[in-house]
């Protein structure tokens, strides 16, 4: 039988992840989501910055790493300079402190088009799952498990569930460039 509540299972999960991606964007705030994506390598395996140092913001535009162990400083210090964050650490002891600068005109746009386009991404992948689901209802039809009417009725739903994530989207997309222009 038919179940469209894995896709739209599936559906929330590629916007769970896109909202992640987001949150990890610099806007000119500290946000120590901004870190997420970064990975050192340390103890012969790839470990995010939370999990080698414990990490505030003291300040609105202020990210402090507070490295536990004095030999990963030079590594968390290179990983965080090799990112696209643009950000440059400043070094004290075990102390990381990462200033977050204003964005410029020049450097909002470039964040607006790559949230464009991370959204584009997230709606392809949407639109993936809805073709995954018609071609399961097309199977199940020639295999007559279902009948046309079945079908028609779980096509319509999976195109509004589809509908609804891609409107999910455009939402994020545009609150988020809203949240980069107003800074």
């Amino acid at each position: 039988m038919f179940n469209e509540k894995s896709y739209n299972v599936k559906m929330d999960k590629t916007i769970d992840v896109f909202v992640k991606e987001l949150s990890s964007l610099r806007t000119g705030r500290a946000n120590i989501a901004m870190l997420d994506l970064i990975k050192i390598d340390v103890y012969g395996q790839q470990m995010p910055i939370n999990q080698v140092g414990s990490i505030t913001t003291p300040e609105p535009r202020m990210i402090n790493i507070q490295v536990w162990d004095q030999n990963n400083v030079a590594l968390i210090d290179s990983a965080i300079k090799k990112s696209e964050l643009g950000l440059n650490p400043q070094i004290d002891g075990q102390l990381i402190r990462l200033p977050i600068p204003e964005l410029n005109e020049e450097r909002r746009a470039e964040i607006k088009k790559m949230i464009k386009s991370m959204g584009e991404k997230c709606k392809v992948a949407i639109r993936n799952i809805r073709r995954e689901a018609n071609e399961e209802l097309k199977k199940l039809l020639k295999s007559k498990e279902i009948g046309e009417d079945e079908e028609k009725v779980f096509e319509k739903n999976i195109q509004n569930i589809t509908d609804k994530h891609i409107s999910s989207v455009e939402e994020k997309v545009s609150s988020k460039e809203k949240e980069i222009m107003t800074i």
